[in-house]
């Protein structure tokens, strides 16, 4: 029908014309960001699932930081304790020279006074080992139970708690020398059986801290794990995040040069219908 107040065609025309901007306009967005999702309009639930996964990842990458702080503050305090072992090896060679009877008065003198530096030595290393400004050992962090936060949720702890053992040391370390607790001349080396005796003394306190060191190991160990669990959940959850929200360029180019031509036909023939109006005037002619 002919009609000078409604062009069908042209409203058709029009119609068309707006759809295709409309995927016109969204391709080429996915095209200048590099995403298939860019609003939830896009793609509601896949945004939903994509966002979820992106805060998984992002909490265990900060879970994967956390365990090689742990595994830095672990090795410090077992370093320090194997500066503690080093000299309670010293110490016991001191005692074992000392209790024999080819040393005289004055060698066991002169071996009680570096046994007393050693002593000295072993508080200040116990007593002042930080890590990151936190006293480790004596009265630290490695003294008391220690929680890791090894992932993303709140359920994904690691307890370590080395406490009794390291109390144990500490008692081991005062009965075996007087200048742990305070500084003092000691007689360990001097008084008559006390070097014989401070051997056994020199090796129950080795023993615990061999004990501390072993369960430091286990729990870097137990880190390490974790660390290459979370590299590879991390690995496989930001590709499964990937493929929800990056767009397929192969694909989206196609779409874009398709709608583009779209445009241009259906400019052409809104062009065409506009001019049915002047049709129905020739009919007045």
């Amino acid at each position: 029908m002919l009609s000078l107040h409604t062009n069908n065609a042209t409203l058709s025309a029009q119609t068309s014309i707006g759809k295709t901007q409309s995927s016109l306009s969204t391709s080429m967005t996915r095209l200048s960001t590099g995403f298939r999702i860019n609003s939830a309009k896009d793609d509601a639930a896949g945004l939903q699932i994509a966002s979820r996964l992106k805060a998984q990842t992002s909490g265990m990458a900060v879970a994967m930081r956390n365990t090689q702080n742990a595994t830095s503050m672990l090795q410090t305090a077992d370093g320090a304790l194997d500066e503690v072992s080093n000299m309670l090896v010293r110490m016991k060679d001191l005692a074992t020279q000392a209790a024999d009877a080819s040393s005289t008065a004055a060698d066991q003198t002169a071996m009680q006074s570096e046994y007393d530096a050693l002593g000295k030595e072993l508080s200040n290393v116990m007593k002042n080992t930080t890590f990151g400004g936190k006293t480790l050992l004596t009265g630290g962090t490695i003294a008391s139970s220690m929680t890791f936060q090894i992932g993303a949720s709140a359920s994904e702890t690691m307890s370590v708690d080395l406490s009794t053992d390291m109390t144990s040391v500490a008692t081991n370390l005062t009965s075996a020398t007087a200048n742990y607790a305070a500084a003092a001349t000691g007689t360990e080396l001097t008084a008559t059986g006390g070097a014989n005796a401070t051997i056994t003394k020199l090796d129950t306190a080795l023993a615990s801290v061999n004990k501390v060191r072993s369960g430091l190991g286990a729990a870097s160990n137990r880190l390490e794990h974790v660390y290459n669990n979370l590299s590879n959940m991390s690995s496989n959850t930001k590709a499964a995040t990937g493929l929800i929200m990056d767009v397929d360029f192969a694909t989206e180019s196609s779409s874009m040069t398709s709608n583009q031509m779209l445009m241009q036909a259906g400019t052409a023939m809104l062009k065409q219908t506009n001019s049915m109006s002047s049709m129905v005037m020739s009919l007045l002619q």
